[in-house]
């Protein structure tokens, strides 16, 4: 996404079954690279962490 990737816009590189596609290869964004799947951050399940990273993304987009 070279123009970056709004808040609570689905990622090009997500697979149906919700896995990086650029995962291991040298393409994929340091962002992403860096990320770590801690619980306070992606909670305990997948609705709890789209809940918690779509406010984490809404709470620090440049507006």
């Amino acid at each position: 996404m070279p123009n970056g990737k709004a808040a609570g816009e689905r990622c090009v590189q997500l697979s149906a079954d919700y896995l990086c596609l650029l995962f291991g290869n040298p393409e994929r964004p340091a962002v992403c690279a860096a990320f770590s799947a801690d619980p306070q951050v992606c909670g305990a399940s997948r609705t709890e962490a789209l809940h918690l990273l779509g406010w984490l993304e809404q709470a620090t987009a440049q507006k």
